[in-house]
């Protein structure tokens, strides 16, 4: 039925669904590329060796040396852990309360554009439905203004119209396959800084 359409052609075959599906898949694709390179640069370095660092500096009393390295490593779990160290000497509560405020700013910008992925996942199977449920009214109401052409021209007029349903599928499995593994992946740093959080609040304890 396409074989040796264009893109183009094969577009125009969708109608305005299909040019809704496409800004889908390529909003998704730009915000899967801004994701992965997001969370690569702070992934670097790993959380064990982090705080193997600010627990040396802690032991020796060096407050400045362990800001230091929380500067050096920029991650989210380094920014919670920093945010706790400038509240070193106050009351335990007030340290508790600055972490678990820059887990939350941390968080939330792991987590943007993530819910638009999940969205296009969600909604692009339905968008990619409407259009062929478009296609089939179009193609029975071009049968019934012809008066004549069989069940060969139904036939072709779905089958044409079933396109949208197909690039619904194709936009919406990657997406959905993407906002899975945002997901994963915010846990995990949510779980490091949450780690870092409670380790030094006993550090700084000991101290």
């Amino acid at each position: 039925m396409f074989a040796g359409k264009t893109v183009w052609e094969i577009l125009q075959i969708g109608g305005f669904t299909m040019y809704v599906l496409l800004f889908c898949s390529v909003l998704s694709v730009t915000i899967l590329l801004e994701r992965l390179i997001y969370y690569r640069r702070r992934s670097r370095v790993s959380r064990m060796e982090f705080m193997i660092g600010i627990k040396r500096a802690l032991k020796k009393g060096d407050l400045e040396t362990a800001m230091g390295i929380c500067q050096d490593t920029q991650t989210p779990f380094s920014r919670v852990v920093s945010s706790g160290l400038e509240f070193s000497g106050r009351p335990e509560k007030e340290i508790s309360n600055a972490m678990e405020r820059e887990i939350a700013i941390e968080t939330t910008k792991l987590e943007r554009y993530t819910s638009i992925v999940g969205t296009i996942g969600n909604t692009a199977v339905y968008i990619g439905l409407f259009g062929t449920v478009l296609g089939i009214i179009r193609a029975f109401h071009d049968i019934s203004a012809a008066g004549a052409g069989g069940m060969s021209i139904v036939i072709g007029g779905i089958a044409e119209a079933l396109v949208c349903t197909a690039t619904g599928l194709f936009v919406a499995i990657p997406a959905v396959i993407a906002f899975n593994y945002f997901t994963k992946k915010v846990e995990s740093f949510m779980n490091d800084m949450e780690l870092c959080a409670s380790e030094l609040v006993d550090l700084m304890r000991v101290e």
